[in-house]
């Protein structure tokens, strides 16, 4: 007989589809099956697998095939039955089959046709989800939208403190879970308006109330018909991370404060120089915020370009410290409001793993007041041994004065005595007058030996030292006067009434200011201010002039007696000065620039003589 079209169409569909194809009879053996069927069941030819015993040698477990049959002929069909079949080398092969009764034209039971799909894949894969779901270790979960847990993983329990997936999934999820119930009405509401929820930072509760930080992200789980029917997702526990991050931040604001607290200028800057820290005491040392320095400003802006481009050149090499380090370099510093800055510079470049410069630190400590006080500790030393040498000198000046003193004034005496007995016209008489002469310059010398070399203690009464300077100033005027220089006297009202001397500070501020008139050029002027500052209880006496100056290399031998630069003087002057104003327990400083002038300033505290 010829198979028609139609036939051999079937034929070939049923050879070539991919799921096992079989006919059977209703005793247990089968009349038909395609190649996909033998290839899932291990059977190289039809002929061998249409011989075998379907109950036998198919099923894994007797009795499901009896369970088949029960429902074929109960039912007239089976749908999507699982059931274990055998491979023909034993192993077992999930399968998910459907079948129905075959009949003849008559209505008689011939036996069953079907199809057979091999599960073993899917199986797998579940096998695979559920081991993954069970040992992932986050917090794994599928929910109903109502709110109750449907499925957990043991981390999830484990997270949240439960013994028993039990006793969890009986929990109400927004009362039981969330540490704030609202969070659970957002996270709905962003679930069910996006789909899903990514990495959503929330308060969960645990099972003893403490609180648990979590990274909740999950979708949400729809019916066949659209519907929502839950949600599913996990839960990352961020309570170690929050603990690092507390950890983090504790520890970076005990550096900050370390950094702000510090005495010293703590600075920082990227390789471009752009300035990355700045703390409180780099504020009140530079004169610069903070917040208009950082991100703003450069280091050069700070120092100079040439101070910055030195730091960076010192930093590379090994002068001071090393490469890399630089330290304690002494550095002077102008601020932008023209006070000067004197301190030491420590600074650091900053390095990667590998060994790339990332950043620079620097650290400048403000020596200003450091050294300012060093320089008055020179300042007294020198004064002190200024002090010394003149009183070692006025001892010696007065044993000399009072030797020399007897016979100069027998030379004086005799001299005009021959002179008033010698005719005038006589060359004799000239030759006297000299000696005469001489005699009188050294008379004058002598008393200002034995004035420098007085040790008689100050006769200090109640004066006003305004009234002083105004005296000094009308003896000194006429000789300023014949010199064309002009005194100005600039006096302070709020000066109070002072123990003094008279004649001695009057002597002090002569001296002074005949050696300022004789050291300005015509046309000059001269300054004589007072002044009081009630801080330190101090009166202050100023004689500035506009003269000469005096050169530095004399600026520490002013005060030595003889020393002297004026032709015809004596050299004690300023000698005498200095120890006048030491006798009242003040002091007497000098400021000079050559061609500018000269400026003496005496302090002479308030309660001296008291």
């Amino acid at each position: 007989m010829t198979k028609t079209s139609n036939h051999l169409d079937f034929e070939n569909s049923f050879d070539h589809l991919g799921c096992g194809v079989f006919i059977s009879t209703r005793e247990g053996k089968f009349l038909n099956a395609n190649q996909a069927l033998l290839d899932m069941l291990g059977y190289k030819s039809k002929e061998e697998f249409l011989k075998i015993d379907v109950q036998k040698a198919l099923y894994l477990n007797p009795g499901a095939h009896r369970q088949v049959l029960e429902i074929l002929e109960r039912d007239g069909q089976v749908i999507d039955h699982e059931v274990d079949f055998k491979h023909k080398d034993g192993k077992p092969i999930p399968v998910l089959m459907s079948s129905h009764v075959r009949y003849d034209t008559e209505g008689k039971f011939l036996g069953y046709e079907g199809i057979t799909v091999d599960q073993t894949q899917r199986k797998q894969m579940e096998e695979d989800y559920k081991r993954l779901f069970e040992h992932v270790g986050c917090g794994v979960f599928i929910s109903t939208k109502e709110g109750k847990f449907l499925n957990a993983n043991q981390a999830l329990l484990d997270m949240l403190g439960y013994q028993s997936k039990e006793a969890f999934l009986k929990i109400d999820i927004k009362k039981d879970l969330y540490l704030r119930p609202d969070d659970r009405r957002r996270f709905q509401e962003m679930i069910e308006r996006d789909g899903q929820v990514i990495d959503y930072e929330v308060d969960f509760k645990r099972k003893d109330g403490k609180p648990i930080s979590v990274l909740l992200t999950g979708h949400v789980r729809y019916d066949q018909n659209g519907n929502i029917l839950g949600y599913e997702g996990l839960n990352v526990d961020q309570t170690r991370r929050k603990q690092m991050e507390r950890e983090l931040k504790e520890a970076h604001d005990f550096l900050n404060k370390i950094i702000q607290s510090s005495p010293n200028a703590i600075m920082a800057a990227d390789l471009s120089g752009t300035i990355l820290i700045w703390n409180q005491s780099a504020e009140e040392i530079f004169g610069y915020a903070s917040e208009d320095v950082i991100h703003k400003m450069k280091m050069e802006d700070i120092y100079t370009r040439k101070i910055a481009g030195k730091i960076v050149d010192l930093l590379h090499s090994r002068e001071y410290g090393g490469s890399g380090k630089l330290r304690s370099y002494p550095l002077s510093y102008i601020r932008h409001d023209g006070e000067i800055l004197e301190g030491s510079l420590s600074a650091a470049i900053i390095y990667d793993t590998r060994g790339n410069e990332l950043a620079f630190v620097s650290i400048f400590v403000d020596l200003k007041e450091r050294l300012d006080m060093e320089r008055k500790l020179r300042q007294t030393q020198e004064q002190l041994l200024q002090s010394g040498k003149l009183a070692s000198i006025g001892r010696l000046s007065a044993g000399v004065a009072h030797e020399i003193n007897n016979p100069l004034t027998t030379i004086l005496t005799s001299s005009m005595l021959i002179q008033e007995e010698i005719d005038p016209d006589d060359p004799m008489h000239q030759e006297l007058k000299t000696i005469s002469d001489e005699a009188l310059r050294c008379r004058k010398i002598v008393t200002s030996l034995l004035d420098f070399a007085r040790q008689t203690k100050p006769k200090k009464g109640l004066n006003d030292l305004n009234e002083v300077v105004r005296e000094s100033f009308v003896l000194t005027r006429k000789q300023a006067a014949f010199q064309d220089v002009m005194v100005e006297l600039n006096l302070s009202e709020e000066l109070p009434d002072f123990c003094l001397d008279k004649d001695q500070i009057q002597q002090a501020l002569i001296n002074l200011t005949i050696n300022a008139i004789e050291a300005t050029d015509s046309g000059g002027k001269i300054h004589l201010t007072t002044g009081f500052d009630p801080n330190v209880k101090m009166i202050e006496i100023s004689i500035r002039d506009t003269g000469i100056g005096i050169p530095p290399e004399n600026m520490d031998k002013i005060f030595d007696p003889f020393f002297t630069t004026t032709e015809g003087g004596t050299g004690l002057g300023l000698a005498v000065t200095h120890g006048i104003i030491e006798q009242h327990g003040g002091t007497i400083t000098v400021e000079s620039t050559p061609g500018q002038g000269t400026s003496f300033m005496i302090r002479l505290p308030l309660d001296a003589g008291k």
